[in-house]
């Protein structure tokens, strides 16, 4: 559950941006917006896992170090997104976002999940519930993450970025102590 969290808070952060961009966000286009991005993001994990699985008989002796530098190098790349300081858009807000332009975000958003998938192929674990439950998450967060947006502003996207880059790099170090104390 705290992989799934974390994965989807960039997407949430993403999703509270694009709330705040509409003029008046809407439940359909909530849940449109959700039901792209959450797709994406359990599709990514998959594909990571199964390049990372090719990958693992090759490394598999230090596999739990892969694992904890990888979350760690992408939980620090959430950290430091979240602290950047946010762009103003003063363009006039649209009432709905283009499929392609959700898709192109929801697809830059999910490239750590792609890269927690490959670091899970190194270690023992069930792939498809994992991805099912960041997909749901994430599906979840944005829906909820597009509604809030005009009330919560840049403020809560980055901070929930932040968490979710904690949530990433505890979870590489758990991984780590679990291998070494195994």
């Amino acid at each position: 559950m705290l992989l799934a969290f974390a994965m989807s808070t960039d997407a949430f952060a993403a999703a509270v941006g694009k709330g705040t961009a509409l003029k008046k966000p809407t439940w359909t286009e909530a849940l449109r917006t959700g039901s792209i991005f959450g797709t994406i993001e359990a599709i990514t994990p998959l594909l990571g896992w199964a390049l990372g699985y090719a990958a693992a008989e090759y490394v598999k002796d230090w596999d739990h170090w892969i694992a904890v530098t990888l979350l760690s190098i992408l939980g620090l790349k959430m950290l430091f997104s979240a602290f950047q300081a946010p762009e103003d858009n003063e363009a006039e807000k649209p009432s709905r976002h283009g499929f392609w332009l959700l898709a192109l975000t929801g697809f830059a958003t999910s490239i750590d999940a792609m890269a927690v998938g490959a670091g899970l192929a190194f270690i023992d674990v069930k792939i498809l519930p994992i991805a099912l439950s960041i997909g749901i998450a994430t599906f979840l967060m944005v829906t909820c993450g597009v509604m809030v947006g005009k009330v919560l502003g840049k403020f809560a996207g980055r901070w929930a970025e932040g968490l979710g880059g904690l949530l990433l790099i505890g979870i590489g170090f758990a991984i780590l102590y679990e291998h070494l104390h195994a």
